[in-house]
């Protein structure tokens, strides 16, 4: 076999590979989690802890939050997916050590587990009804 056969060969492999793998059902993508979508997300359990936790490493300064304040999870649709989302408003100690005015967060949980933060949470939080959440306050390094 010659060198160009060889390299022609080379790069039509993973062409063929790909063809092995695709399943006769075109319509179900090739996924490697169980995303179930629009339907029976169920409800995070742990979300003050799992919340706390997260913040910790969010944080630049976890000490001296102030503010605040956490609405229960509530289902919204994040992304074209129904989810679990609570809403989260404090305000941070920025690095001169100051504090900027309290900004409003959405914590969204996939399968009852914290997935990530939503920096501009204005829509999926509109009309939250907050809570004290002292543990947020409560924060040390």
């Amino acid at each position: 076999m010659g060198t160009k056969a060889r390299f022609t060969a080379i790069l039509l492999l993973p062409v063929a590979l790909a063809a092995c793998a695709s399943s006769s059902d075109d319509s179900k993508p090739i996924s490697f989690t169980d995303d179930r979508g629009v339907s029976d997300q169920p409800y995070p359990k742990n979300y003050r802890a799992e919340t706390v936790a997260f913040m910790h490493t969010y944080l630049n300064n976890p000490t001296g939050v102030q503010e605040a304040a956490m609405a229960e999870p509530v289902q919204r649709t994040v992304g074209g997916r129904l989810r679990y989302i609570t809403c989260l408003r404090f305000s941070a100690r920025d690095s001169d050590g100051g504090y900027r005015p309290a900004r409003e967060r959405a914590i969204v949980y996939v399968d009852g587990r914290l997935d990530r933060i939503i920096e501009n949470a204005g829509e999926p939080c509109a009309g939250a009804t907050y809570a004290p959440f002292p543990e947020l306050e409560k924060m040390s390094r």
